[in-house]
Protein backbone atom coordinates (compact mmCIF):
# COMPACT_ATOMS: atom_id res chain seq x y z
CA UNK A 1 0.00 0.00 0.00
CA UNK A 2 2.99 2.52 1.03
CA UNK A 3 5.09 1.47 -1.80
CA UNK A 4 1.63 2.97 -4.12
CA UNK A 5 0.88 5.63 -2.20
CA UNK A 6 4.62 6.78 -2.87
CA UNK A 7 4.28 6.11 -6.59
CA UNK A 8 1.38 8.08 -6.84
CA UNK A 9 2.75 11.05 -4.82
CA UNK A 10 6.26 11.02 -7.09
CA UNK A 11 4.22 11.06 -10.18
CA UNK A 12 1.75 13.81 -8.84
CA UNK A 13 4.58 16.18 -7.36
CA UNK A 14 6.47 15.20 -11.13
CA UNK A 15 3.48 16.25 -12.91
CA UNK A 16 2.07 19.34 -10.83
CA UNK A 17 6.08 20.51 -10.53
CA UNK A 18 5.60 22.54 -7.72
CA UNK A 19 9.01 24.35 -8.20
CA UNK A 20 7.81 25.42 -11.62
CA UNK A 21 4.53 27.19 -10.35
CA UNK A 22 7.00 29.80 -9.04
CA UNK A 23 7.83 32.24 -11.58
CA UNK A 24 4.20 31.82 -12.92
CA UNK A 25 3.38 32.99 -10.04
CA UNK A 26 5.42 35.86 -9.94
CA UNK A 27 4.28 37.31 -12.98
CA UNK A 28 0.87 36.92 -12.49
CA UNK A 29 1.18 38.68 -9.33
CA UNK A 30 3.90 41.86 -10.00
CA UNK A 31 1.05 43.92 -8.98
CA UNK A 32 -0.04 42.96 -5.36
CA UNK A 33 1.43 43.14 -2.19
CA UNK A 34 3.14 40.56 -0.16
CA UNK A 35 0.03 40.04 1.84
CA UNK A 36 -2.34 39.80 -1.11
CA UNK A 37 -0.31 37.51 -2.72
CA UNK A 38 -0.19 35.10 0.22
CA UNK A 39 -4.46 34.69 -0.36
CA UNK A 40 -3.49 34.32 -3.91
CA UNK A 41 -1.71 31.39 -2.94
CA UNK A 42 -4.27 30.16 -0.55
CA UNK A 43 -7.03 30.55 -3.06
CA UNK A 44 -4.87 29.07 -5.90
CA UNK A 45 -4.39 25.79 -3.35
CA UNK A 46 -7.65 25.59 -2.76
CA UNK A 47 -9.37 25.78 -5.56
CA UNK A 48 -6.76 23.47 -6.96
CA UNK A 49 -7.53 21.18 -4.52
CA UNK A 50 -11.56 21.46 -5.23
CA UNK A 51 -10.77 20.60 -9.00
CA UNK A 52 -8.64 17.72 -8.80
CA UNK A 53 -11.00 16.15 -6.11
CA UNK A 54 -13.93 16.66 -8.78
CA UNK A 55 -11.77 14.22 -11.39
CA UNK A 56 -10.40 12.24 -8.53
CA UNK A 57 -14.50 11.19 -8.15
CA UNK A 58 -16.07 11.19 -10.78
CA UNK A 59 -13.55 12.70 -13.91
CA UNK A 60 -13.31 9.76 -15.59
CA UNK A 61 -16.98 8.51 -15.24
CA UNK A 62 -17.92 12.30 -16.61
CA UNK A 63 -15.78 12.11 -19.99
CA UNK A 64 -17.36 8.63 -20.16
CA UNK A 65 -20.66 9.52 -20.13
CA UNK A 66 -20.12 12.86 -22.39
CA UNK A 67 -18.45 10.66 -24.75
CA UNK A 68 -15.27 12.83 -24.43
CA UNK A 69 -11.99 11.01 -24.92
CA UNK A 70 -8.72 11.81 -23.08
CA UNK A 71 -7.25 12.64 -25.97
CA UNK A 72 -9.68 15.36 -26.80
CA UNK A 73 -9.52 16.70 -23.15
CA UNK A 74 -5.90 16.74 -23.25
CA UNK A 75 -6.20 19.08 -26.94
CA UNK A 76 -8.60 21.20 -24.92
CA UNK A 77 -6.06 21.63 -22.02
CA UNK A 78 -3.31 22.30 -24.12
CA UNK A 79 -5.11 24.89 -26.13
CA UNK A 80 -6.22 26.66 -22.79
CA UNK A 81 -2.11 26.49 -21.53
CA UNK A 82 -0.83 27.83 -25.17
CA UNK A 83 -3.05 30.81 -24.59
CA UNK A 84 -2.27 32.04 -20.74
CA UNK A 85 1.47 31.25 -21.93
CA UNK A 86 1.23 33.34 -24.85
CA UNK A 87 -0.02 36.12 -22.50
CA UNK A 88 3.02 35.40 -19.98
CA UNK A 89 5.81 35.65 -23.64
CA UNK A 90 3.73 38.79 -24.20
CA UNK A 91 4.06 40.68 -20.71
CA UNK A 92 0.34 40.73 -20.28
CA UNK A 93 -1.00 41.98 -16.77
CA UNK A 94 -3.50 39.77 -15.06
CA UNK A 95 -4.49 41.64 -12.19
CA UNK A 96 -8.71 42.23 -13.42
CA UNK A 97 -10.19 45.79 -12.10
CA UNK A 98 -12.10 45.69 -8.98
CA UNK A 99 -10.85 45.24 -4.83
CA UNK A 100 -7.90 43.49 -3.88
CA UNK A 101 -9.86 40.38 -2.76
CA UNK A 102 -11.74 40.51 -6.00
CA UNK A 103 -8.27 40.51 -7.87
CA UNK A 104 -6.88 37.85 -5.50
CA UNK A 105 -9.21 35.71 -6.13
CA UNK A 106 -9.43 35.81 -10.11
CA UNK A 107 -5.57 35.75 -10.63
CA UNK A 108 -5.88 32.55 -8.24
CA UNK A 109 -8.45 30.90 -10.28
CA UNK A 110 -7.43 31.63 -13.80
CA UNK A 111 -4.83 31.47 -14.83
CA UNK A 112 -2.99 29.74 -11.52
CA UNK A 113 -4.93 27.62 -10.35
CA UNK A 114 -6.55 26.34 -13.99
CA UNK A 115 -4.70 25.66 -15.99
CA UNK A 116 -1.01 25.99 -14.18
CA UNK A 117 -1.36 23.78 -11.30
CA UNK A 118 -4.72 21.97 -12.15
CA UNK A 119 -3.75 21.67 -15.42
CA UNK A 120 -4.88 18.96 -17.64
CA UNK A 121 -2.09 16.83 -17.16
CA UNK A 122 -2.54 16.78 -13.90
CA UNK A 123 -5.91 16.15 -14.51
CA UNK A 124 -5.92 13.38 -16.59
CA UNK A 125 -3.27 11.97 -14.44
CA UNK A 126 -5.33 11.65 -11.21
CA UNK A 127 -7.91 10.22 -13.24
CA UNK A 128 -5.54 7.70 -14.62
CA UNK A 129 -4.68 7.29 -11.02
CA UNK A 130 -8.00 6.33 -9.86
CA UNK A 131 -10.00 4.63 -12.74
CA UNK A 132 -8.79 1.02 -11.47
CA UNK A 133 -10.58 1.45 -8.11
CA UNK A 134 -13.13 4.57 -8.75
CA UNK A 135 -15.52 2.81 -6.60
CA UNK A 136 -13.58 2.03 -3.61
CA UNK A 137 -13.60 5.10 -1.38
CA UNK A 138 -10.41 4.19 1.09
CA UNK A 139 -8.38 4.31 -1.96
CA UNK A 140 -10.08 7.43 -3.25
CA UNK A 141 -9.24 8.89 0.15
CA UNK A 142 -5.66 8.02 -0.27
CA UNK A 143 -5.51 9.31 -3.25
CA UNK A 144 -6.58 12.67 -2.03
CA UNK A 145 -4.34 12.22 0.87
CA UNK A 146 -1.71 12.39 -1.45
CA UNK A 147 -2.64 14.84 -3.54
CA UNK A 148 -3.45 17.23 -0.62
CA UNK A 149 0.30 16.86 0.46
CA UNK A 150 1.58 17.82 -3.04
CA UNK A 151 -0.76 21.00 -3.67
CA UNK A 152 0.44 21.56 0.04
CA UNK A 153 4.01 21.75 -1.17
CA UNK A 154 2.87 23.75 -3.82
CA UNK A 155 1.72 26.15 -1.69
CA UNK A 156 4.51 26.41 0.43
CA UNK A 157 6.43 27.09 -2.60
CA UNK A 158 4.26 30.22 -3.96
CA UNK A 159 4.76 31.42 -0.43
CA UNK A 160 8.05 32.23 -1.13
CA UNK A 161 7.74 34.45 -3.84
CA UNK A 162 7.35 37.36 -1.82
CA UNK A 163 11.22 37.13 -0.85
CA UNK A 164 11.79 36.03 -4.11
CA UNK A 165 10.23 38.86 -5.89
CA UNK A 166 12.51 41.38 -3.09
CA UNK A 167 15.49 39.64 -4.08
CA UNK A 168 15.54 39.48 -8.07
CA UNK A 169 13.16 42.96 -8.54
CA UNK A 170 10.71 43.93 -11.16
CA UNK A 171 13.12 43.68 -13.64
CA UNK A 172 13.86 39.96 -12.91
CA UNK A 173 10.20 39.01 -12.49
CA UNK A 174 9.15 40.40 -15.80
CA UNK A 175 12.33 38.38 -17.54
CA UNK A 176 11.46 34.75 -15.69
CA UNK A 177 7.63 35.53 -16.84
CA UNK A 178 8.54 35.60 -20.40
CA UNK A 179 10.85 32.99 -20.31
CA UNK A 180 8.33 30.84 -18.21
CA UNK A 181 6.14 31.52 -20.90
CA UNK A 182 8.10 29.91 -23.59
CA UNK A 183 8.54 26.79 -21.29
CA UNK A 184 5.00 26.49 -21.65
CA UNK A 185 3.97 27.66 -25.00
CA UNK A 186 6.36 24.38 -25.76
CA UNK A 187 4.50 22.41 -23.00
CA UNK A 188 1.39 23.60 -24.60
CA UNK A 189 2.52 22.80 -27.99
CA UNK A 190 3.93 18.92 -26.74
CA UNK A 191 0.83 18.73 -24.76
CA UNK A 192 -1.64 18.98 -28.45
CA UNK A 193 0.79 16.98 -30.67
CA UNK A 194 1.29 14.11 -28.11
CA UNK A 195 -2.38 13.48 -28.09
CA UNK A 196 -2.18 13.88 -31.99
CA UNK A 197 0.01 11.41 -32.00
CA UNK A 198 -1.49 8.91 -29.51
CA UNK A 199 -4.42 8.73 -31.99
CA UNK A 200 -2.71 8.59 -35.15
CA UNK A 201 0.07 6.29 -33.86
CA UNK A 202 2.80 7.66 -35.04
CA UNK A 203 6.13 7.62 -32.53
CA UNK A 204 6.93 9.61 -29.78
CA UNK A 205 7.93 13.45 -30.11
Amino acid sequence: MWQERLSEFVTLFIVVNPISVLPVFLAVTAGFDATVQRRVALVAALASFGVLLLFIVGGGFLLEKMGISLRSFQVAGGIILFLVALDMVRGASYVPPGGAADQATAVAIYPLAVPKIAGPGTMLTVVLLTDDHRFDVVQLSLTTAVLAVVLAITFVVMLLAAPVSRLIGSAGTAIIGRVMGMILVALAVHTVLSAFGAWLGLPKL
